[in-house]
């Protein structure tokens, strides 16, 4: 059993440092969305130009950093958290309740939003459906973010759950301490792991 919690600790640090890598494109998805939305602004009201596909890409930009940095989030521990009830629990109930979460919360949604996202981004490929306004864009890029969002998200889930199994056996510190890590900053689950 140990070993096998060694091993899965290290495919924990492998997606580990995928989200952290995603969180880092995010980072230039923000900086991108930002100056398109400079540009534009300056754009309509210096020369009075202006374009609805400005417009929708900053959507996908935002629709992007909000999907695909799901699972940054998680990994960083910066997603919402009742401090209130946590921080009365133990390290292992903490650790507990994290682990029945994921496995009866957010696997499932995770794989409810892939199996309904899917076909609809079908749809959109297979017709090249187009937005609606003059100058849009092409759809299917945005549909494909739910999907691609809720993969990486769930993949962040099965590191952390791994992460809480290894905690529960004694194998690594507290996984929730990885809100103390600095980005780049080597996991715990690997340097209890190597």
């Amino acid at each position: 059993m140990r070993f096998m919690l060694r091993s899965a600790l290290k495919l924990s640090n492998r997606i580990d440092q995928f989200n952290d890598h995603m969180g880092q494109l995010v980072r230039w998805l923000v900086l991108a969305a930002v100056l398109i939305s400079a540009g534009n602004a300056i754009f309509r009201k210096t020369f009075n130009i202006s374009s609805n596909s400005w417009l929708e890409i900053q959507w996908y930009l935002f629709s992007a950093v909000f999907l695909l940095g799901g699972g940054y989030v998680f990994l960083r521990n910066a997603h919402v958290r009742i401090d209130l009830v946590s921080s009365r629990l133990s390290k292992r109930s903490n650790a507990w309740i994290d682990g029945i979460g994921i496995v009866v919360v957010v696997f499932p949604l995770c794989i409810i939003f892939i199996g309904l996202s899917w076909p609809l981004l079908a749809n959109a490929w297979v017709s090249g459906e187009m937005s609606q306004n003059a100058g849009g864009l092409v759809r299917w890029p945005a549909y494909a973010l739910i999907p691609m969002g809720f993969a990486v998200l769930l993949l962040q889930a099965v590191s952390e759950l791994i992460k809480r199994i290894a905690f529960l056996r004694g194998l690594i510190p507290e996984p929730l301490s990885a809100q103390t890590r600095q980005p780049n900053e080597k996991p715990r689950a690997e340097e209890s792991a190597s």
